[in-house]
């Protein structure tokens, strides 16, 4: 009997002398998505994106008038001479290919770069705000990813995150 007295004892002490722990959760797409950086990077990435389209559209217009160009001359040309300048204008056409193709690599390689660095910001931030205040755990969620299953609104720190991340953007 001094046993089991004395085991539930014990147990009881254990668990009134455990720190409960203070649990949270955030809805990580939507964070991202309204983190004013990761918006001010995308409309910078737009505009970019429309100047090299822009020059792209050039680029195969001014090549376009040059195989035109070319077309009427080859007429006029013998066949072995027709068959150089095609093959140098084919070369042409590849070269322009590959140096566009390049430069949209460059833009996505850019775009990802900045994307990633803000995700990491948000991470950062997520981190040192569940330490400063007083979090055990902060779980991500997401439409795509549903880690937490169900959560008490009160424990939805999305929006004090977005407010919070905005806010320190700006300054």
């Amino acid at each position: 009997m001094k046993r089991i007295l004395f085991t539930i004892t014990a147990v009881t002490i254990l668990f009134s002398c455990q720190e409960k722990s203070k649990m949270a959760f955030v809805d990580t797409s939507k964070v991202i998505n309204e983190y004013q950086e990761k918006i001010d990077i995308e409309e910078k990435f737009k505009g970019r994106d429309a100047l090299f389209t822009k020059r792209t559209d050039s680029i195969s217009k001014a090549f376009q008038l040059e195989a035109q160009e070319f077309q009427l001359k080859s007429k006029r040309m013998s066949a072995s001479n027709a068959q150089k300048a095609y093959e140098e204008l084919g070369q042409k056409q590849q070269l322009l290919q590959q140096q566009l193709q390049f430069e949209q690599q460059q833009l996505q390689q850019s775009f990802d770069i900045e994307i990633d660095s803000a995700i990491q910001k948000v991470k950062v931030y997520v981190k040192k705000y569940g330490k400063s205040n007083g979090y055990t755990y902060i779980f991500g969620t997401s439409d795509a990813l549903n880690t937490v299953m169900y959560a008490e609104d009160t424990d939805d720190l999305t929006q004090i995150i977005i407010d919070s991340l905005n806010a320190s953007y700006k300054k």
